[in-house]
């Protein structure tokens, strides 16, 4: 491996300085997968989550046509988010009827950027007036098309809080982030193209912190009429990618947020990293296809090279790519030979480049694809696995197989770098021919911190909601996360404790336990639900919290605890959709 200082090649805070950015929290919302560890789990046993289209969507079956027709649609699946109109509008201040008028977009980016937070150990409420960064990329506005449809009297105030631009600006808003807020739209590669702007922020210091973003709804028959149209949509409904059946893509719903930071500062404030963005690079085919919406090899070749002198990584170092991975006749054989062009060069033949597509699992969340691809790229470098791209049996006839050292994986794969960490890719590109590729390291072992030995005795356990109904819930999450088999059993009390102190929002509703032990902490929180109040502490720390103060946690924890991973808080969500007096009022 090739490092700006291979003599601290061990780490890439001493490999890459100031370059490398650290990924400290990541949230999503994907077919089958409302969250980052049941994505990891669809991933890793190869499902996939896509299906039929929803009759509340489009009428599928209606429209449908074996062949290309004038408003016809040619397959009758995608991929799909349940619930696309549940929304905690409390949890925001926004009154019902707001919230109705509200793109399902935004309204999933406010959920999802908060898990994102809690994800990363970061308050939000402390970032308050900070110059943290938002970035998101998205393509469609279909829920102003819903309204636009119903005839231009149904356009009022309301609507203009439904333009592209303020998908950015209401994240901005709502968390009160004085930083860079950009709405951009590359076409499917729009939102790794966000987490590009947002390193390069983080890296001339224009920000501390930057949320990256990427946003897909598919509300309307119109983009799949167009696909049709175009021959580009799957017609069984899935993505085929480096397969003789490779036919086209399926259009999915999808929601992917990312806390980035600079690696030297989120070391420095003991965060948990990720994965870390080495380099990155962006870029356009130009005039190299000879045609304006066609990729060509050239274009590939020359965005690989770019990125990869970006991240001081030699290419033929990377153990996997996640491809952008369409599955389409025309653009699977280019992105395979400009990778074997870059990434084979100097390969070890006996170790071929592993190339994968998440959009084999969820389909193609077009402008939010980026970041389902960072994600599963991150989860893949945690456990040293690739996950396997599914729908591959037989390989392309058009891609040289036996010539290029790149192999798609159908099974789970290990990662197995000697003497270094392991590097991946990540590719995407755009109709207009607008590519980009990031170059992502593992997060060194010797980041993470030992798991400290249960303490004997009492520590303070705070837990707090918006609403009681959610605090009873929250309750809920924390006694299945504490439970035998939970994930928190695998954690210190002590580290369990000091996160709910220090790394979440304290909202109105306010409880506090003390407890020396899981089982203790578990059986007070069962108790309480039960209506048993007298199991909470007694202490003046205890009641100076309950009645809405804040501690000085670091004297209440004598200096001791690390931050780990929590249960998100429980949404209370309500069904918002358009309906005539919402649209016209």
């Amino acid at each position: 491996m090739s490092t700006k200082n291979p003599e601290h090649a061990s780490s890439w805070g001493g490999a890459c300085g100031d370059q490398a950015i650290a990924v400290v929290g990541m949230a999503c919302r994907f077919p089958g997968a409302n969250d980052v560890d049941t994505l990891w789990q669809l991933l890793r046993e190869g499902v996939d989550a896509t299906g039929e289209t929803p009759v509340e969507r489009y009428d599928a079956k209606a429209m449908y046509s074996p062949h290309p027709a004038p408003g016809k649609v040619i397959s009758l699946r995608s991929g799909y988010v349940d619930g696309v109109g549940n929304f905690d509008a409390e949890f925001f201040g926004m009154p019902e009827n707001e919230a109705r008028s509200l793109d399902p977009q935004q309204r999933l980016l406010l959920m999802t950027a908060w898990e994102a937070f809690e994800d990363a150990g970061q308050v939000p409420s402390t970032l308050a007036g900070s110059r943290t960064g938002v970035y998101v990329g998205s393509m469609h506005l279909d829920y102003w098309d819903l309204v636009a449809k119903l005839g231009v009297e149904a356009i009022s105030p309301s609507s203009v809080y439904n333009q592209r631009s303020v998908l950015s600006g209401r994240l901005s808003y709502t968390f009160d982030l004085r930083g860079p807020s950009i709405t951009l739209d590359t076409a499917c590669s729009s939102s790794l193209v966000a987490v590009h702007l947002a390193c390069q922020s983080l890296r001339l210091g224009e920000t501390n912190i930057a949320l990256a973003a990427g946003v897909n709804l598919k509300l309307t028959p119109d983009e799949d009429v167009l696909l049709s149209q175009v021959r580009m949509l799957a017609p069984d409904g899935r993505c085929k990618f480096g397969d003789a059946s490779a036919n086209g893509f399926a259009p999915s719903d999808g929601v992917g947020v990312v806390v980035l930071k600079r690696l030297a500062d989120a070391l420095a404030d003991g965060d948990r990293v990720h994965a870390v963005v080495l380099g990155s690079a962006v870029t356009n085919d130009g005039a190299s296809s000879g045609s304006l919406l066609a990729p060509s090899v050239e274009g590939h070749v020359q965005m690989l090279r770019w990125a990869y002198e970006n991240a001081g990584v030699t290419p033929s170092e990377v153990d996997f790519v996640e491809a952008h991975g369409t599955g389409t006749p025309m653009i699977d054989p280019i992105e395979f030979a400009g990778l074997s062009e870059v990434l084979g060069e100097g390969r070890d033949q006996d170790r071929p480049l592993l190339v994968g597509s998440v959009k084999s699992n969820i389909g193609h969340p077009e402008g939010a694809a980026g970041i389902a691809a960072l994600i599963k790229t991150a989860l893949c470098l945690r456990h040293r696995r690739v996950a396997p791209s599914l729908h591959h049996h037989v390989p392309n006839p058009k891609v040289p197989w036996s010539e290029l050292p790149v192999r798609v994986p159908t099974e789970p794969h290990p990662i197995e770098p000697v003497g270094r960490l392991a590097i991946a890719g990540i590719s995407g590109q755009g109709i207009s021919s607008v590519n980009c590729h990031l170059v992502v390291g593992e997060a060194d072992p010797a980041w993470r911190r030992a798991s400290k030995a249960q303490v004997t005795r009492a520590l303070p356990f705070a837990v707090s909601a918006r609403t009681p109904a959610a605090l009873d819930d929250m309750l809920r999450r924390y006694i299945t996360y504490l439970s035998p088999g939970g994930q928190g059993r695998q954690e210190s009390l002590l580290d369990v404790c000091f996160s709910a102190a220090t790394s979440r929002e304290h909202h109105a509703h306010r409880l506090i336990f003390d407890a020396s032990t899981a089982a203790e902490l578990v059986n007070k929180m069962e108790r309480h639900l039960a209506g048993q109040t007298d199991v909470e502490a007694a202490t003046e720390m205890a009641a100076v919290y309950r009645a809405g103060g804040s501690p000085d946690w670091a004297e209440v924890f004598e200096g001791e605890g690390e931050f780990v991973s929590l249960p998100h808080y429980p949404w209370q969500t309500i069904d918002f959709w358009l309906d005539d007096a919402a649209v016209t009022s």
